[in-house]
């Protein structure tokens, strides 16, 4: 796996969220996933899903954890605003 491809594995995960969900990039995973992926590949998929988050109107960035994880709010975007409608 790379980066890249976990970067779009969270991306898809994004869209079962509802709006107003708070999450870190690691809850996108199940448990036993997560662990499998080397330290250095979590970072760098943290980097790139942070860049994603902070240039997307589903998602934005919103605080840290005192495990420093960032933490990030799923918003609605407007294609989803038009079907609630």
């Amino acid at each position: 796996m790379t980066p890249q491809n976990l970067l779009d594995y969270c991306i898809d995960e994004i869209k079962h969220l509802n709006s107003g969900d708070i999450f870190s990039v690691r809850d996108l995973f199940k448990g036993y996933e997560w662990s499998k992926y080397p330290l250095a590949l979590r970072i760098t998929l943290g980097t790139l899903f942070l860049n994603y988050a902070s240039n997307s109107d589903t998602v934005k960035p919103i605080e840290k954890t005192k495990q420093g994880q960032q933490r990030y709010e799923r918003l609605q975007n407007k294609e989803e605003e038009l079907t609630d409608e």
